[in-house]
Parts: structure tokens; C-alpha cells; sequence
């Protein structure tokens, strides 16, 4: 099962280190030493602690070339396996995303709870939704 440091674990969850070790030492996020004697967050807790907090906004780590524009970087919560495929879950920050593969894909990429990973969205169809009350201000601004 992977590790994070308080750094890894603060880049994930956007907030500072100082806070997470605040986090921890304040008992809101469950923290062991590594044979080195350096704090250490196992990928499990971690993955349920962000899960829980929903927020925080996370940038994709180590870029790559892609026409995909939208990424998400974030911590893998949850992994279906099934017969051929496998239905895993990303928290980034607030936002939950959930995708259907194969397994053979998540055995080899070694997915897994608690590891960091990156959905890439690339969609024909995207749909925008408004609250009520912005309908009504931008068919007055409209009317202008």
C-alpha cells in the first residue's frame, strides 16, 4: 500500500503542509512514522480523509502531452473489480469522478485505494446547468 509524506499528502488534499500536520496531530487524520522515523499517511486513510473533506483544488502532476483538457488529479477512493471490468473512483478535490475499465488495465497500472492518479476527460458532449435565480439575470442582461 503506497505512503504519502505530509507534503505529498498537503499537495493532494491543497492545503499546506502545516495544516495537515495540524490534522493530524489535532486526530482528524491518522498519521505513523516509516522506518526513517518521518510522519507518514497510509493511501487508505488518506483516500477516505479526502473523500470525507471534499474540497481543495489539485494540480495534475508531472504534465504530459494531450490533446485532453480536462484533468483531474486526484486519490483513488474506491475500485469495483469484476469479471472483465473494473469501475474505479477518483476524488480531486471536490469533484468525485467515477470511470469504467478493464480490469487487465487496472492489474497493470497497479490501481489501487489510496494511490494518486489522474482522470483525463475528453467528451463530445458537455452539458451547463445554471441555477434559477442566474436564468433570470442573464435574460434581463440580455434584453439590455
Amino acid at each position: 500500500m503506497p505512503t504519502y509524506s505530509i507534503g505529498q499528502a498537503a499537495g493532494l488534499l491543497g492545503v499546506s503542509a502545516e495544516t495537515v500536520r495540524r490534522w493530524a496531530d489535532g486526530g482528524q487524520l491518522h498519521m505513523d512514522r516509516d522506518g526513517a522515523g518521518n510522519r507518514v499517511i497510509d493511501g487508505v486513510s488518506l483516500a477516505a480523509f479526502a473523500k470525507e473533506r471534499g474540497t481543495g483544488l489539485h494540480p495534475v502532476p508531472g504534465e504530459v502531452l494531450t490533446s485532453v483538457r480536462n484533468a483531474f488529479a486526484g486519490i483513488v477512493t474506491r475500485v469495483t473489480l469484476e469479471e472483465v471490468l473494473a469501475q474505479v473512483e477518483i476524488q480531486s478535490g471536490p469533484h468525485r469522478l467515477v470511470s469504467v475499465v478493464s480490469r487487465e488495465a487496472v492489474e497493470e497500472l497497479g490501481i489501487e485505494v489510496g494511490v494518486t492518479a489522474t482522470a483525463r476527460v475528453k467528451s463530445t458532449h458537455v452539458h451547463i446547468d445554471l441555477p434559477d435565480q442566474c436564468r433570470c439575470l442573464n435574460s434581463s442582461s440580455s434584453s439590455q
